[in-house]
């Protein structure tokens, strides 16, 4: 496997790419009568507004129950995207990161997307400026640049593809059948396992999501002789140390899927603990135990959480509507540019719809498939 070595400062004292400048900007905690309040506030500015709001499974539990209470939706990154495209609204309301509100945006030009905080950003995302990345590209134009959604617009404007973690496979299974070599960004771990899956030739690039990467294979090992029985459910996103020990290797809503259909009692969970959430609504009997990682607060600076999708909260949708701040604005010729690789993604799921694994039962409501 090539690899180029780019890394964003991680240890700087200020600044975005700082998760403690990230962690002091989390919403305290609301008291029980102070979240209710906040809820019927921001449901009621949804109805007045005309908005919907789209969560990410990894937000606060408060903002995926106001989702799906208003009509709105709780998915990944793309399913958000295509559900605000879709929807009739004018106004979308985006919890999660940055390039999920500029996804929604490459989608729905004409539409209103707002974010609760528009510093909630993505070390994947930090971690591949579109300078640097640019240069790469021009460095090897024989190569098929395949991007990872977790990235700029401006990022993807350079690329040929986009790609999630569910159609990854697929699609450069499909480029390699046509002879294509490629060049990957931004996660170094996703790009590894799709490599070894399909044997294609991959140029990669070296980034890492700080959630997943901080998860331990030998603390896993660990783990596991403790719950002998558990089923341990992995995003790729995560170290070959942890993938190699999976029983489900999967995007967001397959881990979901993997937990509402399987026959287990006990599942450890090697993504961002926001997802436990729904997975407890959705499979209340189960049990379910959060992967290790390096540690709590001094050793680890994600602690299975991001603390980018932490600076979302009810304040925050009740802010961007009520003041109208946290607008996500995409210059048009990056969008037009960046809508090229986006298209083809869908334009390939829709024509190959068996390239999106799909649950033998149907769909889970509520769920979805990416």
């Amino acid at each position: 496997m090539s690899s180029v070595m780019f890394d964003y400062t991680r240890q700087d004292a200020s600044g975005e790419s700082c998760t403690a400048h990230a962690w002091a900007k989390v919403p305290a905690p609301l008291t029980p009568d102070g979240r209710a309040r906040a809820r019927a506030r921001a449901a009621e500015l949804l109805a007045r507004e005309q908005a919907v709001l789209v969560a990410h499974y990894y937000v606060d539990g408060d903002l995926q129950d106001l989702a799906l209470e208003t009509g709105g939706l709780v998915a990944d990154s793309l399913e958000m995207a295509r559900f605000g495209r879709d929807h009739p609204a004018r106004t979308l309301v985006v919890a999660g990161v940055r390039f999920m509100g500029e996804s929604a945006k490459i989608l729905s030009p004409d539409k209103r997307v707002l974010m609760p905080d528009l510093e909630a950003t993505c070390s994947l995302d930090l971690g591949c400026p579109p300078e640097a990345f640019s240069a790469f590209c021009d460095a090897h134009p024989d190569r098929q640049v395949v991007v990872y959604a977790n990235t700029s617009a401006a990022v993807k404007a350079r690329a040929d593809w986009m790609v999630t973690s569910s159609c990854a496979l697929a699609i450069v299974k499909h480029l390699k059948d046509q002879g294509q070599k490629i060049l990957w960004a931004p996660d170094r771990h996703l790009g590894r396992y799709i490599q070894e899956q399909t044997g294609a030739d991959m140029l990669m690039w070296n980034g890492e999501c700080i959630v997943h990467d901080e998860f331990k294979g030998l603390e896993l090992e660990l783990l596991r002789r403790d719950h002998p029985d558990a089923q341990v459910l992995v995003h790729p996103e995560s170290p070959q140390s942890v993938v190699e020990q999976a029983h489900v290797i999967g995007s967001t809503s397959q881990l979901l899927k993997a937990v509402v259909d399987g026959t287990a009692q006990t599942y450890i969970v090697a993504t961002d603990r926001g997802i436990l959430h729904r997975m407890r609504q959705l499979a209340p009997g189960k049990t379910l135990l959060e992967a290790p990682t390096a540690g709590n607060s001094a050793t680890c600076k994600s602690c299975a959480h991001c603390p980018w999708m932490a600076m979302n909260g009810l304040q925050g949708v009740i802010d961007c509507l009520e003041l109208g701040q946290g607008e996500i604005q995409v210059e048009e010729g990056i969008r037009r540019k960046a809508l090229g690789c986006i298209d083809r993604m869908l334009d390939f799921v829709k024509r190959h719809p068996e390239s999106v694994a799909q649950p033998s039962s149907g769909f889970v409501p509520k769920i979805g498939v990416a």
